[in-house]
């Protein structure tokens, strides 16, 4: 992986009803963390929160508001009546970036077929990228690591750092 030309600062969000009463922990919320850091993000915040859509959005917004880059949220992304992250997230993006979901799907696909019940999507808000992730740990792992080589290069484009989109990537 080519370094960045500048420092790309992260916030992640969990979104657990049990993880915010304290009766679990957040085991993906600190994986989150640990890949972005692997790979030379800042993680500047972090949050866990109740699948409460309105706090989700309040807090999506506050952390674009302080112009953190990139935003992942982990949990909330799949059946239950509770699971509104995908939601909350479409209330605060103001560009849809499908891709990055239809990505994640794909590769998840190859290791199981409940992968296609992912309701995660991802989007911008003004400069910041918001990406939805599973809430199990597995899960995150495979898709973060699977998507995170090429986050990079799209928010220097969106940050105006980078301009050549026509290079093959690596």
């Amino acid at each position: 992986m080519e370094p960045f030309k500048q420092k790309i600062t992260a916030g992640i969000i969990t979104a657990s009803d049990k993880g915010y009463q304290g009766q679990r922990e957040d085991v993906s919320g600190i994986l989150v963390s640990e890949i972005l850091k692997k790979h030379d993000f800042e993680v500047l915040d972090y949050k866990l929160l109740p699948d409460d859509k309105s706090m989700l959005s309040n807090a999506l917004i506050a952390m674009c508001k302080k112009g953190i880059d990139l935003i992942i949220t982990t949990g909330g992304t799949g059946f239950s009546p509770r699971d509104i992250t995908p939601e909350a997230t479409l209330c605060v993006i103001e560009r849809n970036a499908p891709g990055i979901a239809e990505a994640m799907r794909y590769n998840s696909l190859k290791i199981t077929p409940r992968a296609m019940l992912s309701r995660g999507v991802a989007g911008i808000r003004d400069k910041t990228l918001i990406v939805n992730l599973p809430g199990s740990p597995k899960a995150v792992k495979e898709n973060l690591e699977y998507i995170i080589t090429n986050l990079g290069h799209g928010i220097e484009i969106l940050k105006g750092t980078a301009f050549d989109c026509a290079a093959p990537s690596k």
